[in-house]
C-alpha cells in the first residue's frame, strides 16, 4: 500500500473492539513473529500526563545515549506522530511497508476465522514491529485507553510501569469511580516491574494503585510533593527543583512539574536496572522535550495558547496554570466532545475569559457550536457560536489581551496549523 492508501486502511478499522481485552494483539504479534519478545518497555498509564512523561522520558533517554522508540497517542498534527525513534517522526514510506504487513497478517488471521481487529490493535503491532526492527534499546509505551484491556498491555518486558493522574474520563468503559477507573490503569502492572504514580493522585485513586502494586508484587514509588521547590520566574515559565534537579520544563503549569518528578523516578529506576542515565541528561532531556498542544504558548505578544486538554482534570490545570500567569479577560475558542463533561470543564476557565467563541471539532463524536454555546452561557454570559475554527479565530483574536485555544485535541490541531500555516 501507498501511504495514503495504508492511512485509509488502518482508519477504516473499528474503533472499540466488540470484545475488548489483549488476546486479539497477542494473536496478531504472534502472526508478525513476536516483536515486542525483542524490547524492553516503560509502559504509562493514567487519565492525565501520559503523553508529557512519554515525551519527556524518551528524551532523558535519548540524552544518556539511548536508541529509543516511543509510541505517544493521540497525535496532534500529523497519523506519524504516533511513532517515533530517537525523537522523530517515521517516515510515510516506511509506516506504509509495516501497515502493509499487519494488513497481510491480519489477512491471514481473518482466513482463519478471526476478524476482530480495531485501529489501536494495527498502530500498536506497527510499532512494536518497527522498533524491534530498529533494535532499540528502551521504548516508552504510552496506553492508549485504560490499561488492562489496552492493545499496548500485549508487551511482556516492562521494566518501570506509570500510573499518571487518575481521573473521571471514558467512565462507561473503565468505570465511575477513581477506584475503579485506578484498577484498570493498574492493568499494566508486571510482576516485579517498579510502578512509578503521579505524586498529587486524589487519595480514592492512590490507595487503589497501593493495593494493586502490592497484589502485582511491584515495588512502588511516590513522588514527594514537599520535595519539589517552585522557582520564580516568567509567566508560563517552568523552573523547579525536585530533589536536587534543576528542571527547565518546557511545559507550563504545576500538573507539569509533578510530571517531570514521574519521569526523574522512572530515570532512577531504570539506573537500578542496568541502565546509565547521568543527572546531566536527565536535566537535559527535560529540558529539551517537545509536545505540541500541552498548554502551548505560540506568542506571548498578544498571548496566544493552544491546548488540547480535553476533560475536566485537563481543563483544571489550564485554569490553575491561567491562575498563576495572572491573566484574565481572555478570548477561548472552545471545542468539545460529547461525553467529556462540558459544562464542568467550561465552569473551571470561564473566570479567566471575557467570551467564549465555540465550535465543532472535526469529530462525529463532537458537540456542535450552538449545543456548546448553551451549555456555555450557564458560566459565561458573552458566547458566540461560530460556523468554523478560522472564523472563531478571527473574531476572537481581536482582543488584545489574549487568545486561547482548548477543549479538544483535534481543535487544537486545526487551530495549530491555521496558526502557524
Amino acid at each position: 500500500m501507498h501511504y495514503e492508501e495504508a492511512l485509509a486502511w488502518v482508519h477504516s478499522l473499528p474503533r472499540l473492539a466488540a470484545h475488548p481485552g489483549i488476546e486479539n494483539t497477542r494473536r496478531l504479534l504472534a502472526e508478525l513473529g513476536n516483536p515486542e519478545k525483542k524490547l524492553k518497555f516503560v509502559h504509562i498509564a493514567g487519565t492525565n500526563g501520559k503523553g508529557s512523561v512519554t515525551v519527556m522520558l524518551a528524551s532523558v533517554l535519548r540524552a544518556a545515549g539511548y536508541h529509543v522508540g516511543a509510541s505517544v497517542s493521540p497525535y496532534v498534527l500529523d497519523f506519524r506522530e504516533r511513532f517515533q525513534l530517537d525523537g522523530a517522526m517515521i517516515g510515510s514510506g516506511t509506516l506504509a511497508a509495516l501497515l502493509t504487513e499487519v494488513r497481510a497478517a491480519a489477512g491471514r488471521l481473518a482466513a482463519g476465522g478471526w476478524d476482530s481487529l480495531v485501529e489501536f490493535d494495527a498502530v500498536t503491532a506497527a510499532a512494536l514491529l518497527w522498533f524491534a526492527r530498529e533494535k532499540c534499546d528502551i521504548v516508552c509505551l504510552e496506553v492508549g485507553l485504560g490499561g488492562r484491556l489496552d492493545s499496548t498491555n500485549a508487551i511482556e518486558n516492562t521494566l518501570v510501569s506509570c500510573v499518571m493522574r487518575i481521573g473521571k474520563d471514558h467512565t462507561e468503559l473503565l468505570g465511575d469511580t477513581l477506584s475503579a477507573i485506578a484498577a484498570e490503569k493498574c492493568g499494566i502492572l508486571k510482576n516485579g516491574c517498579t510502578a512509578v504514580t503521579y505524586p498529587a493522585q486524589p487519595r480514592e485513586a492512590l490507595d487503589e494503585i497501593v493495593l494493586r502494586t502490592e497484589k502485582a508484587g511491584c515495588p512502588l514509588v511516590v513522588p514527594e510533593c514537599a520535595d519539589l521547590r517552585i522557582y520564580k520566574s516568567r509567566p508560563f515559565e517552568n523552573r523547579v527543583n525536585y530533589g536536587g534537579y534543576d528542571l527547565n520544563i518546557p511545559f507550563p503549569g504545576i500538573h507539569q512539574a509533578y510530571n517531570a518528578s514521574v519521569v526523574v523516578h522512572v530515570a532512577l529506576s531504570l539506573c537500578e536496572k542496568g541502565f546509565d542515565i547521568p543527572d546531566e541528561a536527565i536535566m537535559e532531556g527535560i529540558a529539551s522535550a517537545r509536545f505540541p498542544a500541552r498548554i502551548e504558548v505560540l506568542s506571548r505578544a498578544p498571548l496566544l495558547i493552544v491546548d488540547g486538554a480535553h476533560n475536566p482534570d485537563g481543563a483544571r490545570a489550564l485554569a490553575d496554570t491561567l491562575r498563576a500567569a495572572r491573566v484574565k479577560g481572555l478570548s477561548a475558542v472552545v471545542g468539545i466532545l460529547k461525553g467529556k463533561h462540558p459544562e464542568t470543564m467550561i465552569s473551571a476557565l470561564s473566570p479567566f475569559f471575557a467570551e467564549i467563541y465555540t465550535v465543532r471539532p472535526d469529530s462525529p463524536r463532537a458537540l456542535s457550536a450552538d449545543e456548546l454555546a448553551a451549555l456555555a452561557r450557564k458560566t459565561c454570559p458573552h458566547v458566540i457560536p461560530c460556523a468554523d475554527t478560522a472564523e472563531a479565530l478571527r473574531l476572537a483574536r481581536q482582543n488584545p489581551a489574549g487568545t486561547v485555544v482548548c477543549g479538544s485535541l483535534y481543535l487544537a490541531a486545526e487551530a495549530r496549523a491555521l496558526l502557524l500555516g
